[in-house]
């Protein structure tokens, strides 16, 4: 009988913020984790009074509370961890003492909101929750909006060897529009966009799932715990990653 007070260390590590288990998983293999002193193996399980090292420091507990955070982000920074690849990279710019990854991307041009994490859990619900994980965004193009344009964007346009799905598109003015997408092609509005022979000008994302976009440029806040428990019901039927 299984104990339920051991956890894999691959998914101990995603539990408490680390990393994602992909992630620990190549940890493991190049030997830089450490359980007691010793060099486990992948799928080894450790308990509450066990001490988890990488590199030989120590790593948190996953008794402390998670963070949540809604980031408006500007234009020109990066949705990336690489803190030493990217100079303008998203955790540099919030500088929160906790270590935090982002949930997604938002491309380096665009603009608006994004969330932020300890939890890598939850990354992984999220990102797999598919319909009900919808982003909002407002768009301005170079050109007035036709008639076409707003039907052939709602219907699917070929994008990255595939054909996106059906969405919400309404128009707004004569050149700016609302999209509410559900998937999370590379750049995909701005392909979408040029597929039909017109360029973003603007693009700032308003909503994720239950977050609105409600902070300045540039500053963020920690999401509530009611919005919290409404992001966990909307999760709640989505995949979760083998142990």
């Amino acid at each position: 009988m299984e104990d339920s007070n051991t956890t894999r260390i691959n998914k101990y590590l995603s539990e408490i913020g680390y990393c994602s288990r992909r992630a620990a998983d190549k940890l493991i293999e190049e030997g830089r984790v450490t359980i007691n002193g010793a060099v486990p193996v992948q799928g080894t399980k450790i308990g509450p009074d066990d001490v988890v090292c990488v590199d030989g420091e120590r790593v948190s507990t996953p008794n402390e509370r998670h963070i949540y955070i809604a980031f408006n982000k500007p234009v020109g920074i990066v949705s990336t961890t690489d803190t030493k690849g990217e100079k303008n990279n998203i955790i540099d710019y919030i500088n929160h003492p906790k270590r935090i990854f982002p949930i997604g991307r938002l491309d380096k041009d665009s603009e608006g909101l994004i969330l932020l994490t300890s939890d890598g859990d939850i990354v992984n619900k999220i990102l797999r929750a598919r319909n009900n994980h919808e982003k909002e965004y407002i768009v301005r193009v170079d050109r007035p909006i036709t008639r076409e344009f707003i039907t052939s964007m709602r219907r699917g346009v070929p994008v990255l060897d595939t054909v996106t799905m059906q969405c919400y598109v309404e128009q707004l003015t004569k050149d700016t529009f609302r999209i509410i997408l559900t998937e999370g092609l590379n750049r995909q509005i701005r392909r979408m966009c040029s597929y039909l022979d017109y360029n973003v000008y603007n693009l700032k994302r308003v909503r994720i799932m239950n977050i609105p976009l409600d902070v300045p440029v540039g500053k963020w806040r920690y999401l509530t715990d009611k919005e919290m428990d409404e992001i966990n019901r909307l999760v709640s039927g989505s995949s979760k990653t083998h142990d």
